[in-house]
């Protein structure tokens, strides 16, 4: 008689299952309020702000915007709105999702539109026509990388700043929540211990803690982790309570960093009051958004704006002041009249971007991460 082998049994994986992950339906709100902190930001390159927009306006843009000036100079809080954002949307993205496929979704969204962006602010910089000073080649090659910031060398595109903030809390998120497996109790734990490193990181003056921890964006980044688990349970105590602690840090990093009202040379006077009440309008509309207050906001169109900011926010300066110049200076074109086409212009190149780069290469560039 012949005994057959008993047949292997599939083994248990060790360790808990990974977190499910949230049912989510796409908040076209959220789409929406990302394009008005486009909006806040492109506001500010342009009137609300000197420096070389100064040389495409002919004049400064506070004579250009006698009264609109100050409140364009409010628009440069668009990125702590972003940033809020930012953290509401990675948190539901990397919950119950492996390492792998939040890396290939991140790298994937944010590289195809960033490298052609460089490309195209490089050549148009270079153009015999156009008077601003483009980058040596080396440099335009470590801009590719997204990694010009910490190597020290000059960027192509001066929003890339913010990208750079975004890759470190990426990086942060994925180490300690995204790669153990996403849970009510390890994202509060991630908050917390974010909270304090950065406050310790402020008391320490440790250049390298700094650049970990990031104290004077943290908040932002940490309010709207706490705001997607506002939208899991808005009865819970905890998220609430990272979203206040939150607000309150984020607008003294603000005020301490923006207020200029003292200063007599400052392009337009901010008030405290003025820049705490643009960070309330971020933590409350996100959290609008969180508790589904705004479900009823779900037009498609807003989905299409939601596609066309970061294609947008990225060529919008620079390039921007090519149109200006144009515009206002070559053709006489009124201020206000420039403005708009301006803005309607760099909205038309971002659905450009969005339709031959985007569109076709982000699926492809993650199939081939997660392959």
């Amino acid at each position: 008689m012949t005994v057959r082998p008993a047949p292997d049994l599939p083994r248990r994986p060790e360790g808990p299952p990974p977190a499910p992950r949230p049912r989510e339906t796409r908040l076209r709100a959220l789409d929406g309020l990302r394009l008005v902190a486009a909006l806040m930001v492109a506001a500010y390159h342009y009137g609300g702000r000197g420096g070389e927009i100064t040389q495409s306006w002919g004049s400064s843009a506070q004579r250009q915007f006698p009264t609109l000036h100050t409140y364009f100079s409010y628009g440069c809080l668009g990125v702590q709105v972003f940033f809020v954002i930012s953290g509401f949307v990675i948190c539901m993205s990397g919950w119950g999702r492996p390492l792998k496929s939040f890396f290939a979704s991140r790298a994937s969204r944010l590289l195809p539109a960033y490298w052609v962006a460089v490309l195209l602010v490089t050549a148009v910089f270079a153009l015999p026509a156009v008077a601003y000073e483009a980058l040596s080649p080396s440099d335009v090659l470590v801009n590719m990388t997204m990694l010009q910031m910490p190597l020290g060398v000059d960027r192509v595109l001066g929003v890339c700043w913010t990208l750079w903030a975004e890759v470190r809390f990426y990086a942060l998120f994925a180490l300690c929540v995204v790669l153990p497996g996403a849970s009510r109790r390890r994202v509060i734990m991630f908050c917390a211990g974010w909270t304090l490193a950065a406050a310790l990181t402020q008391a320490a003056h440790q250049p390298l803690l700094d650049v970990v921890f990031m104290p004077e964006y943290a908040s932002f980044f940490i309010g709207g982790v706490g705001l997607y688990l506002v939208h899991l349970d808005r009865r819970d105590v905890y998220a609430w309570g990272i979203v206040a602690v939150s607000f309150l840090i984020g607008q003294h990093y603000a005020v301490k960093s923006l207020w200029n009202v003292s200063d007599p040379n400052a392009f337009a006077h901010r008030t405290s009051l003025g820049i705490v009440a643009v960070v309330a309008f971020g933590f409350v509309a996100v959290a609008a958004i969180a508790l589904g207050w705004l479900r009823w906001a779900d037009w498609r169109w807003l989905t299409v704006a939601g596609a066309l900011t970061y294609p947008f926010y990225l060529v919008h300066e620079h390039l921007g002041w090519v149109v200006v110049r144009a515009l206002h200076r070559h053709l006489g074109v009124p201020a206000s009249v420039t403005f708009a086409l301006t803005i309607a212009s760099m909205l038309a190149l971002a659905w450009f971007l969005n339709r031959l780069v985007e569109k076709p290469l982000t699926p492809r560039l993650r199939a081939a991460l997660l392959r």
